[in-house]
């Protein structure tokens, strides 16, 4: 069904110093770091959009990939949200398409009678992630916390998106935090958490190959007794790796995590890498992982989900060439209880960290791109503020700005992915006021 064109916010370089003026000065973070966080008014330009369909208020996460692009004669956007159920406990899974001249359409996921599926409500478990594979069918993952595969695609451009959850593989297990990516060559590679044990609840990746039309297992990548593995992102390299970023937690489950970690997988011979290119055996545990942030003073294993103690929350992936760049959310033991936003890449045998922001309370999203001029783009939301979602970028000499990257707009949450003309793709939820938002810079 057809749409008229959003109305789109454009903000003047005046109004947009008024609103940055009303963001708090960030403190100075450490000194090796030499790394500051300050907002400024000359906000790189960024178009809003208000999408015109109903948002639940269920609709937030972290681990989520919810946006997909495509460029056919022009650049489409996919967004996978949650619309209001029947009752307030319950959503809908639907997904908003933009089309090249601005023209929203609305894709509902389809149940086997081909009703709209309803889920009942599980704030941040129970979102969709989305994406577009070589041939044009769009993958819908949604509202899986230990269910079993809730998993529905088009079978062709432009269909209806139907109930396909037979078709993978592991059937009857329980299925957690999907994330998904398109390669360059059409497949799809997808990572969730399995399981609904106490004991252990491992990572694993299955692939789409888009010739064959098939799903199959590529491994268990990550799994240890008494620990569960939370997926975080995914993307794959102009050469067909697989890079796959995610965190470990106290088993069976917490909202505080720990040792965020990396994997490379190659599919032109099956081996499983670090950042160094060293082999390594799958699956990889705690002990044998590739640790980004590892265990500070204080920091503990904890399934106590009021736990205060250091602990990582959230992480996103990009790649320069085939580097990786990571950006994340860590509570320190001297951050007086707060969740401050990190840049680290690999450098000899070990990663470099720095520090983004240490001016206050995050929320648990973050996204990071890689652009040709500003490099590293990192985007984080505050935990309170008019503009809450803010785009950081490196000087030369290792501080760091932000600026608002959704002015005038009382975001929450935030996913971005860059599409194929180099441009961030902002989705932007505004989950008190039931409100989805598309950006561009």
């Amino acid at each position: 069904m057809r749409r008229p064109t959003a109305r789109a916010y454009a903000a003047s370089a005046a109004s947009l110093a008024a609103l940055l003026a009303l963001v708090p000065a960030a403190a100075r973070a450490d000194d090796t770091d030499r790394t500051a966080t300050a907002a400024t008014a000359a906000a790189a330009a960024t178009a809003i959009e208000k999408v015109p369909y109903a948002m639940d208020s269920s609709n937030q996460a972290a681990w989520w990939t919810p946006v997909a692009t495509y460029k056919g004669r022009g650049q489409y956007t996919y967004f996978a949200f949650n619309e209001p159920g029947s009752t307030a406990a319950t959503h809908r899974p639907a997904i908003a398409r933009r089309d090249p001249d601005g023209v929203w359409s609305r894709l509902p996921l389809l149940d086997k009678s081909g009703q709209q599926a309803e889920f009942p409500d599980d704030n941040g478990h129970n979102q969709s992630s989305v994406a577009r594979d070589g041939s044009g069918r769009l993958h819908v993952f949604a509202s899986m916390h230990t269910d079993t595969w809730r998993y529905f695609r088009t079978d062709a451009p432009g269909g209806d998106v139907t109930d396909h959850a037979s078709e993978l593989p592991d059937q009857g297990v329980g299925i957690t935090y999907p994330v998904v990516t398109t390669a360059p060559n059409g497949d799809l590679y997808l990572t969730v958490r399995t399981g609904s044990g106490a004991d252990q609840r491992p990572g694993k990746l299955y692939r789409w190959d888009n010739a064959a039309a098939r799903w199959s297992v590529v491994a268990t990548f990550a799994g240890a007794l008494n620990r569960a593995v939370y997926p975080d992102d995914l993307t794959v390299d102009a050469a067909g790796r697989v890079h796959i970023l995610y965190e470990w937690s106290k088993a069976p489950s917490s909202a505080f995590r720990h040792q965020l970690s990396y994997l490379r997988y190659d599919p032109s011979t099956g081996a499983f890498t670090d950042s160094t290119g060293a082999a390594v055996t799958t699956p990889v545990t705690p002990a044998t992982s590739d640790v980004i942030q590892d265990l500070t003073a204080d920091e503990v294993w904890s399934s106590d989900n009021t736990y205060t103690g250091p602990a990582v929350q959230s992480a996103k992936l990009t790649l320069d060439g085939s580097t990786p760049k990571v950006a994340y959310r860590y509570r320190s033991a001297d951050s007086g209880g707060n969740f401050r936003v990190y840049y680290a890449y690999p450098s000899g045998s070990d990663w470099v960290r720095k520090t983004v922001y240490a001016g206050g309370q995050t929320a648990a999203a973050i996204g990071i791109t890689w652009d040709g001029t500003d490099t590293k783009r990192i985007y984080y939301v505050t935990g309170s503020g008019t503009d809450r979602v803010f785009a950081a970028t490196q000087a030369a000499d290792g501080t760091w700005t932000a600026e608002s990257a959704a002015p005038g707009v009382s975001a929450d949450r935030l996913a971005v992915r860059r599409d194929s003309d180099g441009h961030d793709v902002l989705y932007l939820p505004d989950t008190a006021h039931n409100s989805l938002y598309y950006g561009i810079r």
